[in-house]
């Protein structure tokens, strides 16, 4: 997957400003800035929060579609399936952007898996509707963020790596407060995270089941029925997206042969990559290299 500088560089030319590291980027969007997102949704190992100020955005997310609107916050975690569809003229919020690495350093935010996905876990989608007041203080902790990010405060890595660690902790609690009950038993929400913190190391080499339940000591069954009831979709489903994204990504990013590729990811052949492929993105991967060639 790309870093969070190689999607920013992807998706703008360029770097936002001189002397940037690459680790965190916080500022205003727009439609067209949006847009771009599309280029590396999916193939970014970064954590997005975006607060709409104004206007509506229409995404796509497992199947659905869903429309953001003012105060709406929704969050894009790496292999997560987000696709923009279109949005209002006057559609703009406000971005923080963490590179995965980044975002996992500190003890206050080791847990993003679990901040990131509770949206998900506990509204079925990556998005919650802030009360007015938790959206002005998110929205203007974000902007604090871009301010230090961009001074010339030699610091500033430090205090916007503080910044966002209080950023997660005033998220948390606008999640509970959007939240009245939980529609899962707390064990259901450690399992299905358990299982997605496996996937990004272990998805290449096992694409069974079993590995996952047994790393969780679990059966394949249970494990089976929390992602279903949590997601609406199977631990294949997810096994198979970052299996697609990652040989997506290779063919877009390097010269590896297709032999290669089925090789590093651990099908049986070439000729079983190409059709898990094609099944899944409806083009071979030669047809889809020579198209973004």
């Amino acid at each position: 997957m790309y870093s969070l500088k190689e999607a920013w560089i992807m998706m703008h030319g360029a770097v936002p400003f001189e002397g940037w590291d690459g680790r965190m980027y916080c500022g205003q969007t727009d439609a067209a800035i949006t847009f771009r997102a599309n280029r590396t949704q999916g193939f970014m190992s970064a954590y997005t929060f975006t607060l709409v100020l104004e206007g509506w955005l229409n995404i796509a997310y497992n199947g659905k579609e869903i429309t953001l609107r003012h105060n709406d916050l929704y969050v894009y975690s790496p292999g997560m399936e987000i696709t923009i569809l279109s949005a209002s003229d006057d559609y703009s919020g406000i971005c923080l952007l963490v590179d995965e690495h980044m975002a996992l350093e500190t003890d206050t935010v080791r847990d993003m898996a679990l901040i990131a996905y509770l949206p998900i876990i506990r509204l079925h989608a990556p998005v919650i509707t802030l009360a007015p007041e938790m959206a002005e203080r998110l929205g203007n902790r974000m902007k604090e963020i871009a301010g230090y990010i961009q001074s010339a405060n030699t610091h500033k890595s430090a205090i916007a790596q503080y910044l966002y660690a209080i950023f997660i902790l005033d998220f948390q609690n606008a999640l509970e407060q959007a939240v009245i009950s939980e529609k899962v038993h707390r064990r259901t929400e450690e399992v299905f995270i358990g299982f997605i913190r496996l996937l990004p190391d272990h998805f290449e080499e096992h694409h069974d089941i079993a590995f996952y339940a047994d790393a969780l000591n679990i059966s394949t069954t249970y494990l089976s029925r929390v992602v279903r009831q949590i997601t609406g979709r199977t631990v294949i489903d997810y096994v198979n997206q970052f299996l697609v994204m990652e040989a997506a990504f290779l063919l877009r990013t390097t010269n590896l042969s297709i032999a290669q590729i089925s090789d590093r990811l651990h099908f049986s052949d070439q000729a079983s990559l190409s059709k898990f492929f094609s099944r899944l993105q409806g083009v071979s991967p030669t047809v889809y290299r020579r198209r973004i060639i």
